[in-house]
């Protein structure tokens, strides 16, 4: 497709817009993305364009003020082929095409001269005000374009504005498949004049050379030949390469006319444009690469947490990941009901998805608030874990916030029955120790996770949670650093009993995270000092007391009914071998015999 050209009085006055095939648009003061803001004479809405089979159609709207000049008539509707224009007001606007190939039939230069990047890095500028004025405006002017394409647009229309004496601006790219070169995209000062075709060998020179090179053309006025040869409309051009990209293949081709200069005019009066437009392309260049980043980074962040991105920025990614121990806390986090949801929901397993995408989604943005590294999924639960690649002193502190934060948002999620989540529910599992963290797995696949005792451990009291009938589980050390360092405004923790968990042979000391009493009003402080009494009273032999005592706690409590039903199947009478520790996985009541 061609592209229009809208060209005011002003060097600034400026636009270039594909032309889209078989769709009408309309170009006028107001016309959104074809806007002509700067001319007075142009109408809100002043003509419509379409292009098909080769030509553009253009017809004045009738409500408009002025005008439409075409070959120096006014004209109501007309067809315009390429390298043809049409005015409004003070505005010309041109149809071109969209590429421009380098010729092989420019004369020999009769100077040339390639000038280093670090030439340049030397070179002052005589007039420094308005060149650093320009180029400090670049960095706004880039990001404005949205993509790589509207950016090299961008250049070149501040090229072409900034450089009085040139008449072409384009940026030539060499084919890594062809070996052909195209000029795209490319600006003309003057669409009245022939277009400057790109002289070939300048442009390989410049990039093959990776330096800025300069030919001129002109002639000395007493050769016996012409007084000089213009190549194409320009006696000069210059091309400097764009070493700011990964793989050099393209560069800024700038040729125009000397004014005002003598018989013989040398590259000196060129050195103060060429670096400017070096400037000028480095700048693009850095700003392209921010972006690309940028870009990396947000993908990265989908599977890689932010604080190992951070990491990453500062070190060797090979060392930085590389396995090592540290001290870590664990979470583990599992829905509740999809198993039940996944039979009722067989006819919509795509909407069922939907949801538990959305229920990590809760997981994970809470483990990454919280400064932790989402380690792994399965299924439909989650893990997450602290103390890696930066060690955090606060691991069991910043786990057991990021818990509650998921158990809020799944409280409030049930309270509406028509959100997504109201019919889910979550248990977690948190445990704090030694372990092995880094880019674990095999030769052909690893991730980024947690190995060790403690991610079985927390792994087992997110499954307990389902039979202590409690949304969080915490070990002892982390119960303990919790209890130590954490105010009960921000977290409360309850101790729940000593269990033998299903092959294990140590005893395991459980207790509950809760939140604060203004948060979960439910159970007051009051209620858990009673239960943590009837557990004292359970673990010094006297049932019936226990027994009592939990009757005190509040029928909305969950979690004691686990000790209750334990205390009842046995009669209210401890064994004579019972050693403190409540069984699980297995009938749980004690029996004296074999």
């Amino acid at each position: 497709m061609p592209d229009l050209i809208a060209q005011g009085a002003l060097p600034e006055q400026r636009w270039r817009r594909k032309v889209p095939f078989g769709e009408a648009v309309a170009v006028g003061r107001s016309a959104g993305r074809w806007s002509v803001p700067w001319d007075d004479r142009v109408s809100r809405t002043h003509v419509r364009l379409s292009f098909e089979d080769g030509q553009l159609s253009v017809a004045r709207v009738p409500e408009s003020l002025n005008p439409v000049f075409y070959q120096g008539t006014a004209r109501d509707q007309f067809e315009l082929r390429c390298g043809e224009h049409f005015v409004i007001g003070s505005t010309t606007f041109s149809l071109v095409e969209q590429n421009l190939g380098a010729t092989l039939d420019a004369p020999p230069p009769v100077t040339e001269e390639t000038i280093s990047y670090e030439f340049l890095q030397e070179l002052r500028f005589r007039d420094a005000d308005r060149r650093i004025d320009a180029l400090s405006q670049l960095p706004e002017i880039f990001s404005a374009a949205v993509t790589d394409e509207e950016q090299s647009w961008k250049l070149v229309e501040v090229l072409l504005a900034s450089i009085p004496q040139a008449n072409f601006v384009g940026i030539a790219e060499v084919s890594t498949s062809s070996d052909e070169i195209t000029t795209m995209p490319w600006e003309r000062r003057d669409f009245q004049r022939d277009a400057n075709l790109p002289s070939e060998r300048l442009i390989r020179q410049a990039i093959e050379s990776q330096a800025s090179v300069v030919h001129i053309w002109r002639r000395d006025a007493s050769d016996s030949e012409t007084s000089f040869t213009q190549h194409d409309g320009a006696d000069w051009a210059f091309c400097v390469p764009l070493t700011s990209e990964a793989s050099c293949t393209r560069a800024v081709y700038v040729a125009g006319n000397f004014s005002n200069v003598g018989p013989k005019p040398t590259s000196n009066l060129l050195t103060e444009d060429v670096k400017f437009v070096d400037l000028a392309a480095r700048t693009l260049g850095h700003l392209r690469g921010l972006r690309r980043f940028e870009r990396e980074t947000a993908s990265l962040r989908q599977f890689i947490s932010p604080v190992v991105i951070e990491t990453l920025v500062d070190q060797d990614p090979e060392l930085a990941l590389a396995p090592r121990e540290a001290d870590v806390s664990v979470l583990f986090c599992d829905l509740r009901g999809f198993s039940r949801r996944t039979e009722q929901e067989a006819d919509d397993l795509l909407g069922l998805l939907h949801r538990v995408s959305d229920a990590l989604g809760v997981m994970t943005r809470q483990i990454l608030a919280h400064g932790g590294v989402v380690g792994d999924f399965h299924g439909d639960a989650a893990m997450g874990f602290w103390g890696w690649p930066l060690a955090q002193e606060d691991t069991a502190a910043r786990a057991c916030q990021a818990a509650l934060a998921i158990r809020r948002e799944f409280a409030d999620a049930a309270i509406d029955p028509r959100h997504p989540l109201s019919d889910f529910r979550m248990g977690i599992g948190i445990a704090s120790g030694r372990a092995v963290a880094g880019k674990i797995g095999t030769v052909d696949q690893v991730k980024v996770t947690v190995f060790g005792p403690v991610v079985n451990l927390a792994s087992r009291l997110e499954t307990m949670t389902k039979t202590l009938r409690a949304s969080i589980l915490l070990d002892d050390s982390t119960a303990g650093y919790i209890r130590e360092h954490v105010p009960t405004t921000r977290a409360r923790v309850r101790r729940i009993a000593s269990v033998r968990p299903d092959g294990m042979a140590t005893p395991l000391e459980v207790s509950e995270l809760l939140p604060s009493a203004t948060e979960f009003p439910e159970l007051s402080d009051d209620a858990i000092a009673v239960y943590e009494q009837a557990l004292d009273a359970l673990a010094g032999r006297d049932w019936e007391r226990s027994f009592l005592l939990l009757h005190q706690v509040p029928a909305t409590d969950r979690v004691k009914d686990f000790l209750t039903v334990f205390i009842a199947q046995n009669n209210r009478t401890p064994p004579s071998g019972w050693d403190g520790t409540v069984p699980l996985g297995r009938a749980s009541r004690i029996s004296d015999g074999p």
